[in-house]
C-alpha cells in the first residue's frame, strides 16, 4: 500500500490520540489506597494559577564521558501565579535534613515573602538555572532593570542525579530554563522521568517528580492543597507504601552496574494552596511535609538534602509597596486539616514519582529499575490493603 502524505497523517493523529488516552499510570490507577480526597488533576495545579514547566534532557549512551554524556537530567519549574505574573505570595521554607541547596531562602525568612518561580534540578546545575531564571526575566524587560528583591534571588532547589548522569558535564544550559519556564501550563503534570527528576533514584527504585492534591472543607471555605516532589532518597528496606513494607517484599531490582550508596540522595518538596495562610502559618505547614516523606520511609539522613518550601497563592495584597495591605488569615484553630492534606499529599506524590517512573539505564551502563507493578499490587494484597 502507498503511503500517502494524507495517511501519514491520519496516522500520526492516530497516534497522538491514542498516546493521550495512554498516560503514564498514577498510584490511583493501580488501586492504591491513600486517605483524603484529591482535586481534579490530583496534582499541585489544583491550586489555581499554578503553572509547572518540564525541560528533560536524555542522550547519549555508554562509557561516561565527561562533557558529552550520557546526559540524564533537566529542570522543572512551578510558578506559584503563573508565568505572567511577577506578584508576590506568602511563603515559608524548611529543612529536615540539610546537604543540600535551596537558593534564595533568607530572603523567604526575612520578608515571609516568595517572588520567583521555583526550579528544580540536578546538584551541579543550581548555578546556571538561578542565572537563567533572572535572564528570563531581564528578558522581558520586567522591572527597571536594576535590583530586584524578587527575581534577583530566584530560588532554585536540587537533588543528586550523578548515578545516572553525566553530572559534572554541564548539560542543563540556559536554554533549557527557558524552556522549561516557557512551557509551563496549569493542568495536569507530567511525572516520573521528567524535567529535573530524570535521572532521579527514590528508594533503589526509579524515582523522579510526583505530585497530588488533597481537597480541604473547612466551615469558611473549601481549599486545596498541592504537592510537587522531586523524589531521590531512601533506602529499599525502608520503603512503605500505604502502610505496606514493600521494600522488605521486594528485596532484588537493585541498582546495578555501579555502587550506589543506600545512604545518599534526597527529596525536594514543593506545597501549595489557596488557604490565607500567613508566613509563621506556612512554616508550621510546611514542617508537616516532613510526615509524608516519613510515611513513606524517608529518615532524613546524614547525606540528605531533604528541603521544603511551602506557599500561599492567597492574599492578593501580599506585595502592596504603596498602600495598608488588607490581609485575610485563616484561624490557627482550623489548620489541622492542611497539615493532615499536605503530608498525605507529600505521601502520593512520592509514590506517584515512583509509579510513573521507568527503567533507565545511563553513565557506564548503570542501571535503575522502576518498581514493578504487579509485584507491588501483589505485595498490597498479601496485606490486605487490596482485594
Amino acid at each position: 500500500m502507498k503511503t500517502t502524505p494524507l495517511l501519514l497523517l491520519i496516522l500520526l493523529v492516530f497516534t497522538m490520540d491514542a498516546n493521550a488516552q495512554n498516560p503514564k499510570p498514577r498510584a490511583r490507577d493501580l488501586k492504591i489506597p491513600f486517605e483524603g480526597t484529591p482535586g481534579k488533576f490530583n496534582a499541585i495545579t489544583d491550586v489555581p494559577g499554578i503553572e509547572v514547566g518540564h525541560k528533560t534532557i536524555i542522550k547519549g549512551n555508554g562509557k561516561l564521558e565527561v562533557g558529552k554524556g550520557p546526559a540524564r537530567t533537566g529542570v522543572t519549574a512551578i510558578f506559584p501565579l503563573g508565568k505572567k505574573s511577577i506578584d508576590r505570595v506568602f511563603a515559608s521554607w524548611f529543612t529536615l535534613n540539610g546537604n543540600g541547596e535551596m537558593t534564595g531562602t533568607t530572603w523567604i525568612d526575612e520578608s515571609g515573602c516568595l517572588g520567583s518561580p521555583i526550579l528544580i534540578t540536578n546538584t551541579h546545575s543550581v548555578g546556571t538555572v538561578r542565572d537563567a531564571v533572572i535572564q528570563w526575566y531581564v528578558n522581558k524587560n520586567i522591572g527597571d532593570g536594576n535590583y530586584s528583591g524578587d527575581y534577583s534571588l530566584p530560588v532554585v532547589a536540587e537533588t543528586w542525579d550523578g548515578f545516572l548522569n553525566d553530572i559534572n558535564g554541564f548539560h542543563v544550559k540556559q536554554q533549557d530554563v527557558f524552556d522549561a519556564m516557557e512551557g509551563a501550563k496549569i493542568g495536569s503534570v507530567e511525572e516520573g522521568n521528567v524535567g529535573g527528576g530524570t535521572g532521579m533514584i527514590v528508594h533503589s527504585f526509579k524515582g523522579g517528580i510526583g505530585t497530588s492534591s488533597r481537597i480541604v472543607e473547612t466551615k469558611i471555605g473549601t481549599y486545596t492543597v498541592g504537592v510537587l516532589v522531586q523524589a531521590n532518597y531512601g533506602s529499599r528496606d525502608q520503603l512503605t507504601i500505604a502502610g505496606v513494607p514493600v521494600g522488605k517484599e521486594i528485596t532484588d531490582l537493585k541498582p546495578s552496574a555501579g555502587k550506589l550508596d543506600e545512604d545518599q540522595g534526597s527529596i525536594i518538596v514543593v506545597a501549595a494552596t489557596d488557604a490565607p495562610l500567613l508566613p509563621h502559618q506556612l512554616n508550621r505547614l510546611v514542617k508537616r511535609v516532613a510526615l509524608g516523606v516519613g510515611a513513606v520511609g524517608g529518615r532524613g539522613g546524614n547525606s540528605s538534602g531533604d528541603i521544603f518550601i511551602a506557599f500561599s497563592t492567597a492574599n492578593p495584597e501580599t506585595g502592596a509597596m504603596d498602600k495598608l495591605a488588607n490581609l485575610q488569615m485563616l484561624p490557627n484553630e482550623m489548620i489541622n486539616p492542611f497539615f493532615e492534606a499536605v503530608a498525605q499529599a507529600t505521601e502520593e506524590s512520592i509514590v506517584n514519582a515512583m509509579i510513573a517512573a521507568e527503567t533507565m539505564t545511563g553513565v557506564n551502563g548503570n542501571k535503575v529499575y522502576a518498581i514493578p507493578h504487579d509485584r507491588l499490587i501483589a505485595a498490597m494484597k498479601k496485606y490486605n490493603r487490596l482485594k
